[in-house]
């Protein structure tokens, strides 16, 4: 098979598991009463978390990088497809949509701070984890 049409798979496939995790994980937290929209915000988070650890794990010479653990084809599925379907801006845009027309506007500015903040901070966690034990196999 062509390199082309195997990141091309790759993407896709993590792209649909990606997908079906989000909308599973959406049908999941929405028997639970919040204010916000909780599918969206596990899933952001919990996306930038492995997003984080995907970006390390590229950016860290270390025990992992001649065992090919993440290779390029793992990185298109991991964080374009899978991450990239998982997470979505677009879903976060509609939901605080549908509350700031509810007239919930604190909740709508609490939804989008708590996700870019809690994004970044779960990036970083992920990041911070596989500096971790880079550090701790001596690599």
């Amino acid at each position: 098979m062509p390199p082309m049409m195997q990141s091309f798979l790759l993407v896709a496939l993590g792209g649909a598991l990606g997908a079906v995790a989000r909308l599973a994980m959406t049908l999941w937290l929405s028997r639970s009463i919040v204010l916000v929209p909780l599918g969206t915000f596990a899933s952001n988070l919990i996306g930038c978390f492995v997003m984080g650890i995907v970006v390390q794990l590229l950016a860290s010479p270390g025990w992992f990088s001649h065992s090919e653990l993440i290779t390029q084809q793992n990185r298109l599925f991991f964080a374009v497809g899978f991450c990239g379907s998982f997470t979505t801006l677009s879903a976060l845009v509609v939901e605080m949509s549908n509350l700031m027309q509810r007239g919930e506007v604190l909740p709508a500015f609490a939804y989008l701070c708590a996700t870019m903040i809690g994004g970044f901070a779960c990036f970083y966690a992920g990041a911070a984890l596989i500096r971790s034990v880079v550090q701790t196999q001596g690599g």
